[in-house]
């Protein structure tokens, strides 16, 4: 009776691909658990919001006076240039 594992008289090389599937299944696994739930418990969707300003943040406030017409652009451009002399630029790059 021929079984797999008989290729004239021992294993054949398909008994290799048991171990590569194994460490494959284990190194898939692993990736996945880092991308969602090891990094900061907030998986994928931590963090995207990037480097806004949040709360009372002088950029924040600054940009919600423009948002709702208390100031008008040259008056945002005008105070966002001294926050940005004050404070310096935030985020990569150097964008604000």
């Amino acid at each position: 009776m021929q079984t797999l594992a008989s290729w004239h008289g021992g294993p054949g090389p398909w008994i290799l691909f048991f171990p590569l599937i194994w460490a494959a299944v284990v190194i898939g696994a692993v990736t996945f658990l880092r991308r969602t739930v090891w990094r900061g418990r907030g998986g994928p969707w931590r963090g995207m919001d990037g480097g806004r300003p949040a709360g009372d943040a002088p950029l924040a406030v600054l940009g919600r006076r423009f948002a709702s017409g208390e100031i008008d652009e040259d008056e945002y451009w005008r105070r966002l240039s001294v926050l940005e002399e004050q404070f310096g630029r935030t985020g990569k790059g150097g964008a604000a």
